[in-house]
């Protein structure tokens, strides 16, 4: 057993040259991994002023433009590679001022707010809120803490500390407090239209109220409290009313684990001064009309013409729905197969904007553009039509600029503008010279394919081939995490599947055929796909989409078929777990990045934690399929080799699910070789640590599916 202990520096080996037939590669990975990186993209309620975070190789800073030109400005010189993401970038509604967090993991399902330590140094760094001048300046520290929100006076920020709403004056010049106090933990701040009142959202465990704060003399107003879990307010334009969320509150006698259950929620409308509500809408009780689980969620707004807009499953699709604040019938906005994600309302209420799988083209399922619909009628329109990918719109202040990111199966991702009054219109990419001189110009456009499970559903990916290479190359199944993810036909939305997009892209350079498989669980195809059946802890049902990529591969007479290895991270790094585990028949070797590989640790933990004297009638039958599931109730059957990799702060899956794995795979004496990453967390905040994990990948697919067969046929001869 060979082990890979800490960091590794200059892993790759020309190995791929050692390949009969096989080219040499066109560019180094660090030069496909240098391109910038665009977040945060925001508009300012007023003028032309945008916003966003720019990743440039571990440089992470706030850069601003302003119509009409758009060109970019650097606003902040933070000028290491230290790992401190910027996120809840703003820019108040007058344009003066730009507020971001610096610092935390916001990508992570705990611990989000706490600071990320990458350069394990002696004094940690802080989680801070801080504002800039849009002008230029120095940034001004706030205060430790998160979550912020500008009041629409662009005077003061409201943010989250300790649980509890502060607020400080948005010029630093006096100390931040703490707003008032409220039992439970505080979040979701929202501003009244006109900046006097704060609705807020209090979790208390097993229900949650909504809050709406106006000054210190005044009590706090509760919106109808109740048994349940309220959240998302959001206000009507005039400031009366205020619609939310409503789910009901935990407890009941426990149902069964293993079937899926209906998730019900409602829409209330409550009057903001007396906290008086009724009900406004309440969903289907079915599985589709369960809480939407995309992006954004419910995506609730108060939308002009005094209509309340939400995201809704019912229908089989992620779609658009409006609803009179007065009451009545749903509207749907979105109509066809196709999702929304990324939703955003203008600033005049009239719009809804997202990005969307839609289009004329065939292939848009598997791209986004973004789209526009108007709030009171069914008449969706691609803004953004072609073989390009397009998120995060929003429109300038004066209504007149659409501003979204924008990229191509070449072009790494750019903040873009493009005019929003007309319907015609190119897209203008800001920032442009900020891609690195000798970023590859040579990248493969993906290919869709389309092939079947073995219980017939109709699964999706994207294949990388280079040209040239002969026609027994070896092939690698990329598997993506989530698993509510679609990997697409360019580079992605998701800075981390950015990454493994041009991972993919490097492999292909040094003659692999890459696919990625977008399978069972997955967004991008309706709900039936997205919620399964027997999936995950229920059954992993999913991996019968791994299997059949494999099979694709095995089909095509230019693979060959002993040299299909597999990768992926998190629920990727499980299924990878999963097919070398079941299956070293069919996969060589494979790269597990932070995957789970025991669910009755993970998912299943509270089945084993008794704390009440009813359980749920199927607990013993839902945990032995939890077990079965899992990677590590199947290690007596993997054979093949395979690297573990794992940063150490991982606050997404525990680092415990690799220890656990490493210790079963060496007393059953299977080859593996490891990667352990001090101090960074799931997402590889660092830059220098990203390269280090991709080249170790890189390497290791190299040495087990190109230099061993090199070897094997000198050993051997033709």
């Amino acid at each position: 057993m060979r082990r890979i202990v800490t960091v590794i520096v200059g892993l790759l080996a020309p190995a791929a040259a050692l390949a009969q037939g096989s080219r040499a590669a066109s560019f180094t990975f660090e030069q496909v991994r240098s391109y910038p990186y665009p977040t945060e993209l925001t508009a300012a309620a007023t003028g032309t002023r945008v916003a966003w975070a720019f990743n440039e190789q571990g440089r992470r800073n706030i850069y601003v433009a302003e119509g009409p030109t758009f060109a970019a400005r650097q606003l902040t010189h933070y000028d290491r590679d230290d790992g401190q993401e910027l996120s809840s970038v703003a820019v108040s509604a007058n344009g003066r001022w730009v507020v971001y967090v610096r610092g935390g993991d916001h990508g992570s399902n705990w611990d989000d707010a706490l600071p990320v330590n990458v350069g394990s140094n002696p004094v940690p760094p802080k989680v801070q809120i801080f504002s800039v001048p849009f002008d230029g300046g120095d940034p001004k520290p706030i205060s430790d803490g998160d979550e912020p929100v500008v009041s629409p006076r662009s005077d003061v920020v409201t943010f989250i500390k300790g649980g509890q709403i502060w607020v400080a004056p948005l010029d630093g010049s006096a100390p931040a407090k703490q707003l008032f106090t409220a039992r439970g933990e505080c979040g979701d701040p929202r501003w009244s239209p006109d900046g006097s009142r704060l609705a807020f959202v209090t979790n208390r465990g097993d229900h949650s109220f909504i809050g709406v704060f106006t000054n210190d003399s005044t009590p706090i107003t509760y919106l109808a409290p109740s048994f349940a879990r309220d959240r998302s307010p959001r206000w009507s334009p005039d400031g009366r009313q205020i619609a939310f969320v409503r789910l009901p509150g935990a407890g009941g006698a426990p149902d069964s684990l293993l079937p899926p259950r209906p998730d019900p929620w409602e829409i209330w409308r409550a009057d903001a001064t007396t906290g008086a509500a009724e009900r406004l809408w309440k969903s289907p009780e079915t599985l589709a009309g369960s809480v939407p689980t995309t992006d954004g969620g419910t995506n609730l707004n108060w939308g002009a013409s005094d209509r309340v807009v939400f995201l809704s499953y019912q229908d089989g699709w992620p779609h658009l729905y409006s609803i009179p604040a007065a009451g009545g019938t749903p509207l749907l906005l979105t109509p066809g197969r196709y999702m929304a994600e990324h939703v955003a309302l203008s600033g005049d209420g009239r719009w809804l904007l997202f990005a969307g799988n839609a289009g004329a083209d065939s292939l848009d399922i598997d791209r986004r553009h973004v789209v526009r619909v108007p709030v009171d009628r069914a008449a969706p329109e691609v803004m953004t039509p072609g073989n390009g990918l397009e998120w995060s719109p929003s429109i300038t202040g004066d209504g007149r600029t659409l501003v979204f990111i924008s990229a191509t199966p070449q072009r790494p991702p750019l903040p873009a503008t493009r005019e929003f009054t007309t319907s015609r219109g190119a897209a203008r990419p800001i920032g442009a010279d900020h891609i690195p001189g000798d970023f590859p110009t040579g990248l493969v456009t993906p290919k869709q394919v389309v092939f079947r499970s073995a219980d017939g559903l109709t699964i999706h990916g994207q294949l990388f081939e280079a040209s040239g290479g002969g026609r027994a190359k070896p092939a690698i199944v990329y598997v993506h995490g989530g698993p509510p993810r679609q990997m697409l036909l360019g580079w992605h939305y998701s800075d981390y599947y950015s990454n493994a997009y041009a991972l993919n892209q490097y492999l292909a350079s040094r003659g692999f055929i890459v696919l990625s498989v977008n399978y069972r669980l997955g967004i991008g195809y309706g709900y039936d796909f997205h919620q399964p059946p027997n999936s995950g802890s229920r059954g992993a049902a999913e991996y019968r989409d791994v299997q059949a990529a494999a099979a694709y591969l095995r089909s095509q007479p230019r693979v060959d078929a002993s040299r299909i290895g597999i990768y992926g991270g998190s629920y990727g790094g499980y299924l990878t777990a999963l097919a070398l585990a079941r299956n070293s028949d069919l996969f060589a070797a494979g790269v597990d990045i932070h995957g789970v590989h025991d669910w009755t640790t993970e998912r299943a933990r509270g089945m084993l934690e008794r704390q009440r004297y009813e359980q749920a009638p199927d607990v013993a039958a839902a945990l032995d399929t939890a077990w079965r599931s899992s990677p590590v109730s199947s290690v007596g059957t993997w054979r093949s080799p395979v690297l573990l990799i794992h940063g150490d702060d991982d606050r997404n899956v525990r680092f415990a699910q690799s220890t656990d794995l490493a210790r079963r795979l060496a007393a059953a004496k299977v080859p593996f070789e490891t990667l352990v990453i001090p101090d960074d967390t799931h997402h590889f905040l660092r830059y220098a640590n990203i390269v280090t994990v991709d080249k170790a990948a890189a390497a290791f697919l190299e040495r087990q599916l190109l230099q061993a067969h090199a070897e094997a046929t000198r050993a051997t001869g033709p």
